[in-house]
């Protein structure tokens, strides 16, 4: 018999929504949330104890040998930070625990500071030894921060078990990432996905996008801030100054069938203007994005045109 489970908890730093419907759905949510908890275990800078923190720890040391997971995930993170124009840098580490926005003792560094902490985040000195599954980090100091990436890595694997169970449909909510899997209610099949309005509180959406068997990750300067006087500073970090991204850009959906495919682009395009997103991902294969600017005009791909509502 097919029942519907409904689960939410907190995790890598955000709330969690978990829904699956089918059969034996009570035991998919269970084994879910394990998976989520392990991951969060391999993959968290906020945990001194998780295998990612090891490598931090170790760094200007000596290498650590890690899970083929974690390596992977490096590799891959590596590999998107070290390409041309990219706002990805999985080195910025340093930096994001300087600000701490969004989290207590958050504050503005000095200038010094931030000039000091960028000379630490260097992705190229993340040196990679594939036969060994090993990573050494060249310089002290450097930290490795996967939250750009981890969260839609860890929501393919759990779409991987997904579709190896007698399951008719799930929603996985991450916290800016929504993964759907399978038919949905509607006549249709396709679920709809709201994008938060930039300015209007929580659960207030500005699009509906159709989506099945899809990811739909988006990023935005509204979610997590720190007012210094009458400045507003936002926790996306621009990892070529060292402070919060100048952009014209309020929030950017990526849809995609690979979750982590939307944390990188959302991540790399998130610091470039309105014009030259919508041009870089009508370039890319089965990317599309939705792009809102700071007067909340929307603006999107071409091929997603038709599943806006």
């Amino acid at each position: 018999m097919q029942n519907k489970v409904v689960k939410q908890l907190h995790l890598m730093g955000t709330v969690i929504d978990i829904t699956v419907v089918g059969n034996k759905a009570e035991e998919v949510v269970e084994k879910t949330v394990r998976m989520l908890e392990y991951y969060e275990k391999m993959f968290s800078a906020n945990d001194d104890t998780s295998e990612l923190m090891k490598i931090n720890f170790n760094a200007g040391k000596t290498d650590t040998m890690v899970s083929p997971e974690l390596y992977n995930l490096i590799s891959l993170g590596k590999y998107h930070s070290i390409q041309d124009d990219s706002f990805l840098n999985i080195a910025i580490g340093p930096l994001i625990k300087e600000w701490k926005i969004g989290f207590e003792g958050a504050l503005v560094p000095s200038k010094e500071v931030i000039e000091s902490l960028l000379r630490k985040t260097n992705p190229e000195k993340i040196i990679l030894s594939p036969n060994t599954h090993s990573i050494y980090l060249e310089d002290k100091q450097m930290e490795i921060d996967l939250g750009a990436l981890a969260k839609g890595f860890i929501a393919d694997k759990v779409v991987e078990y997904y579709k190896q169970q007698d399951i008719t449909s799930a929603i996985l909510n991450l916290g800016g990432n929504v993964v759907v899997y399978g038919e949905s209610h509607h006549p249709d099949g396709y679920f709809r996905v709201g994008i938060q309005h930039p300015t209007e509180p929580r659960s207030h959406c500005l699009v509906t996008i159709q989506a099945k068997n899809e990811s739909i990750v988006t990023s935005g300067i509204y979610e997590r801030t720190l007012t210094v006087g009458k400045t507003i500073y936002h926790h996306i970090i621009n990892p070529k100054t060292g402070y919060p991204i100048e952009t014209d850009v309020a929030s950017l959906t990526i849809i995609s069938k690979r979750s982590v495919d939307g944390e990188i682009w959302t991540t790399r395009l998130f610091g470039k203007n309105t014009k030259d997103i919508i041009s870089t991902v009508n370039q890319l294969d089965a990317i599309e994005c939705v792009v809102i600017d700071k007067t909340n005009k929307v603006f999107t791909s071409e091929m997603i045109k038709t599943k806006l509502m």
